[in-house]
């Protein structure tokens, strides 16, 4: 059984360190950033072991990483303080060095998973232990790229492998079922001959507990998010894949993330 630390205090603190590094850098991708905080925290408290190692394949919420991190004391004030700056490591998308957190830089739609299987094989091929964890986003399933890497993983049969999708309904240009509608995602995965559970991607305990779960085979994790969860402005909002927040707005977003953990 996998325990919840993960306390609301944590993911207070968090949404609102995101929020003030984005504000400061006056960069956009704050929605996709908050649709995927909750899952990037319960994998980081209390799920991943120290042989274990994680994928951002969305690499567009590079931010939620870099401050999943600094609440586990990896990153510092000053670190997230460079947050997309001239000769940074914390760059728009995951860094291609420097963080030992990060294995591969990515960002690029289509890559993290099929380089996951790789991880995943070699690990069992050298008899080294550790799961192997991968965060997508929806919209990435448009990439043939993924659908060649369940063939893989299912047929080595990759049971160190778990692959979550942040299914929040929205990509760059309109909805999921607007630009290309694969409705129902777990289904598909499934007839992949993945194992498949689907939660609530903001219930941090159903998906802490989902995430916990290893299986004869690889298991996907079907996240049901909102982009730009937790601000009312921005919720299920397609432009905040983009914008960057203003002065007023970012007041706005701090006071209704304060009111729903209960800060005054």
């Amino acid at each position: 059984m996998v325990r919840n630390r993960l306390s609301t205090e944590q993911m207070y603190h968090a949404k609102l360190r995101l929020l003030q590094m984005h504000r400061d850098a006056g960069v956009g991708h704050i929605g996709g950033n908050l649709s995927a905080l909750d899952i990037l925290m319960c994998l980081h408290h209390d799920v991943m072991q120290k042989d274990d190692a994680f994928v951002l394949s969305k690499g567009h919420a590079a931010g939620a990483l870099y401050v999943t991190l600094w609440t586990l004391g990896r990153l510092t004030d000053e670190d997230l303080r460079s947050f997309h700056g001239e000769d940074t490591l914390l760059s728009a998308h995951p860094p291609a060095a420097g963080l030992p957190d990060v294995p591969f830089a990515t960002g690029s739609l289509g890559h993290g998973l099929p380089l996951c299987c790789g991880m995943a094989l070699a690990r069992r091929l050298e008899g080294r232990p550790g799961r192997i964890f991968c965060l997508s986003s929806d919209g990435e399933w448009n990439e043939g790229s993924n659908w060649e890497a369940l063939i893989f993983g299912r047929q080595q049969h990759l049971d160190n492998l778990t692959l979550v999708v942040d299914l929040n309904g929205l990509q760059g240009f309109g909805t999921t079922a607007e630009v290309a509608d694969l409705n129902p995602l777990a289904a598909k995965f499934a007839a992949f001959g993945w194992h498949v559970d689907e939660v609530d991607g903001h219930d941090t305990a159903a998906v802490t507990a989902a995430l916990g779960v290893t299986a004869d085979g690889p298991r996907v994790v079907v996240a049901k998010t909102v982009k730009g969860n937790g601000v009312s402005f921005m919720a299920d909002r397609m432009e905040w894949h983009y914008l960057p927040l203003t002065p007023d707005l970012y007041e706005q977003a701090v006071r209704e993330v304060r009111a729903t953990c209960g800060h005054t």
